[in-house]
């Protein structure tokens, strides 16, 4: 069933503001797939924070103008699923990553992320990005290194003059 030109400016704003809100975004050619597949990655998607959208390539590229996925217009090409990580960047990546191996008809075709349109090729490294949790304690863990260190070291003063007594004090003994 065709769009109408009014049902094709709402996908065209509806991908816009997505896109401007998204940290990060992957291309998927989805050739091949059944109807029940791709309900399922859509599901998995939703589970995950990640928008997953079938949108044809000329519309995406006019939604995607001005955005800083702007950089994909000239990477859209074939039937594509456009996956965009709403809650940490590495979302989407994880989820096509993933995806990619129970249905072997998916081929990502390129990854987006700070404006920069990376090879289909950096969907690992993307993947394996810390998600906001992750980074959080990562920043935690070492913002709290240096006071744990210094709270040793002051218990370390009492201690050793403690030890240094006792030590003392079995030296007199054994005398």
């Amino acid at each position: 069933m065709a769009l109408t030109f009014d049902r094709k400016k709402l996908v065209v704003a509806e991908v816009a503001e997505v896109a401007s809100k998204a940290y990060s975004a992957v291309g998927v050619e989805y050739r091949g797939l059944t109807v029940s597949q791709v309900t399922e990655l859509r599901v998995k998607a939703r589970e995950q924070g990640v928008y997953l959208r079938v949108v044809k390539n000329t519309l995406a590229k006019r939604a995607l103008e001005g955005t800083e996925y702007e950089c994909m217009s000239d990477a859209l090409r074939g039937p594509l699923i456009l996956a965009f990580s709403m809650d940490d960047l590495g979302s989407a990546a994880r989820l096509m990553k993933d995806a990619t191996k129970e249905m072997s008809q998916l081929e990502v075709q390129f990854v987006s992320l700070g404006g920069e349109l990376l090879p289909a090729s950096a969907l690992e490294r993307v993947a394996s990005l810390p998600t906001r949790e992750e980074a959080l304690a990562q920043l935690m863990a070492t913002m709290q290194a240096p006071v744990t260190k210094l709270a040793r070291t002051f218990n370390e003063v009492p201690g050793k003059l403690v030890r240094t007594v006792a030590a003392i004090r079995d030296q007199k003994e054994a005398a």
